[in-house]
């Protein structure tokens, strides 16, 4: 198999979604911006870069974006001890591995959250290769790490897997088919809206679906 398995780790095989959310209404918060967590969940998927005038508007970007994404950062480490992996990570990380994937972690984390996922899932001996925001100039929605991580795969096929609307919109900018997961909270119409050729419910059904969707991915053309 010619094919990259590229997933998302934050929400998608690591429980983070939730925590970030908070850490951004904290770090918000400091600055004496009032955001909604709901709003904030909302956002989650994408990078810093892009969050803060999403939320907020492009004027606290300029006044308090580079703070916001320091306090973020502080509230995030403080909650790193709680994230745990999602139940079935490690069994979709191995299947993918004996379907013939090469498996790539496109992370748009930092580099040190990164590092303590990969730790959480066994990810240096399970992927080929990783990335962090340390890779790529911008984030999630645009599609530059996920071609990071295309390229790091060196493969001729891709598959992108995410549990947020903005991974699947930098799939489809990348022109790559992508699935989705709702362990980030969002909802089978929203996610298929935003490109998702299929919705799963938990990872140990996208594990079940693999060998389908390893097919599903040859089909389409090859790499220019």
């Amino acid at each position: 198999m010619d094919t990259a398995l590229i997933l998302d780790v934050d929400g998608t095989l690591v429980d983070t979604t939730y925590h970030h959310a908070l850490a951004w209404y904290r770090a918000f918060r400091e600055v004496g911006v009032a955001v909604p967590v709901w709003r904030l969940h909302r956002a989650i998927g994408m990078g810093g870069d892009q969050l803060v005038a999403a939320v907020a508007g492009d004027e606290v970007e300029r006044s308090h974006g580079d703070r916001v994404r320091e306090l973020w950062k502080a509230e995030a480490d403080r909650l790193m001890p709680e994230i745990r992996p999602f139940d079935g990570a490690v069994e979709l990380l191995d299947a993918a591995g004996a379907e013939g994937f090469r498996v790539v972690l496109a992370s748009s984390g930092k580099p040190d959250h990164v590092d303590h996922y990969l730790d959480l899932i066994g990810g240096r001996e399970r992927a080929s290769a990783w990335t962090s925001s340390a890779d790529v100039s911008a984030t999630k929605p645009h599609p530059e790490l996920l071609e990071a991580a295309w390229e790091r795969a060196g493969t001729t096929h891709a598959l992108a897997v995410g549990d947020s609307v903005w991974d699947c919109d930098a799939a489809g900018r990348l022109g790559i088919p992508a699935v989705g997961v709702r362990t980030g909270g969002f909802g089978v119409d929203e996610l298929t809206e935003h490109g998702a050729r299929a919705v799963y419910e938990d990872l140990h059904e996208l594990r079940r679906d693999l060998g389908r969707l390893a097919l599903a991915a040859e089909a389409r053309p090859n790499r220019t």
